[in-house]
């Protein structure tokens, strides 16, 4: 198996990851508009000899190194787009570009997939398959992995890694588990029909202000009744907009929030009793309701034996291996393991802000163990399916 050589060898390139994470920072693009990232992702590739597959994709990267010895094909997959938000950090290397912040981190996941790259271009002669780096775009819209998917990128893929940045997480620390790890993020838009009518002569109409509000209690059951307590499910109604005048009992009114649940198992059922609540409580009381579902990725299940060969890798490498919490929020790499067998782990940061915020920022040291964590992982995994063959 292969020795941990991985992290020494990130150590020696950590100034020039640092230097890329930054200058992602200071150039962020939102989804489907990662133009100028993707042109500087090509290029520093193109530069260490690292060879470009064209998709055909429109913004993102696919490249490869190693297949010299034939074998199978393992991918990495880092998320390369910013967010809407004004930076308020005052680091020097802030975005340029007002509104528009790397709040999330994808800057670090970028540099060290490209740090990953690099390694392994090093070692190519020796790889017992091929590594395929995928620099996905949209992640913040749970749109770029499907794109990546539908490019065919994914095929002849047998297992796919993947990482986040944990600011919570001390550097040096990496939170791996099997089974499910973060939560599908269902959206939902409810539009609820009575009739209008002047407000001192309520009778003469039907208030669709007070089935949405009998709607808003009664969803709250959907989890507390139709979820065992040793499971977990969410449902958040975020939004609800009726009227526009003090006297005027309006004809619709509209609801708005999220579903967020761990288990398909779990998600089928608390959608489905999801619609029957509404619709029921909506007719009960002479309204008619809508639901729209807003598709969000489904939940992150981590392959069990991936697990294990990642926790086997980041003890190798010095880290220190813990299992993390389940996380509510969402993300799109939950699609590639729906096609797939895939590992997505969590890597400590020592943040100071939680994700999404305009002051986030994250330690910089934890640049060279996590491109020693994607080069390692990716080599052990082509070396224990070439050891399965020769047994």
């Amino acid at each position: 198996m292969t020795s941990p050589v991985a992290v020494s060898k990130a150590e020696a390139i950590s100034e020039q990851l640092t230097e890329i994470r930054r200058h992602l920072h200071r150039h962020p693009e939102l989804s489907h508009e990662e133009v100028e990232t993707t042109k500087y992702i090509t290029s520093l590739l193109e530069e260490a000899g690292i060879r470009i597959i064209d998709y055909g994709l429109k913004t993102g990267v696919i490249a490869e190194v190693g297949g010299l010895q034939g074998g199978p094909v393992v991918a990495l997959r880092a998320d390369i787009d910013a967010l809407p938000i004004q930076e308020e950090t005052g680091l020097p290397y802030a975005s340029v570009y007002p509104g528009k912040m790397h709040a999330c981190g994808h800057d670090f996941h970028t540099a060290s997939l490209l740090g990953a790259a690099y390694l392994l271009k090093e070692q190519e002669q020796e790889l017992k398959g091929t590594v395929r780096f995928l620099f996905q775009p949209a992640e913040e819209k749970a749109k770029g992995a499907l794109q990546i998917i539908d490019s065919g990128a994914l095929e002849g893929v047998s297992a796919v890694f993947g990482i986040h940045n944990k600011p919570e997480l001390p550097v040096g620390t990496i939170g791996i588990k099997g089974g499910p790890l973060m939560a599908a993020a269902d959206g939902f838009r409810i539009t609820v029909t009575g009739a209008g009518a002047h407000a001192a002569v309520p009778e003469s109409g039907i208030d669709p202000i007070v089935a949405a509000a009998q709607i808003v209690t009664a969803l709250q059951t959907v989890v507390s009744r139709n979820v065992s307590p040793l499971n977990s499910a969410v449902i958040s109604v975020t939004k609800l907009h009726s009227g526009n005048a003090w006297n005027i009992i309006p004809e619709t009114a509209v609801l708005g929030g999220t579903i967020r649940t761990f288990t398909e198992e779990v998600r089928s059922k608390v959608l489905k009793r999801f619609v029957e609540v509404t619709e029921g409580i909506a007719a009960a009381l002479e309204t008619k309701a809508t639901v729209e579902w807003i598709g969000g990725p489904p939940p992150t299940i981590n392959d069990e034996s991936l697990a294990q060969l990642a926790n086997e890798t980041a003890a190798a490498l010095g880290l220190n291996a813990v299992t993390p919490e389940l996380s509510p929020a969402g993300e799109d790499f939950a699609f590639y393991q729906r096609v797939v067998p895939g590992l997505f782990a969590f890597v400590g940061t020592s943040g100071t802000r939680e994700w999404h915020h305009p002051d986030f920022n994250l330690d910089e040291r934890a640049l060279p163990l996590t491109a020693g964590f994607f080069t390692d992982v990716a080599r052990r995994y082509l070396e224990s399916l070439s050891t399965e063959e020769q047994g």
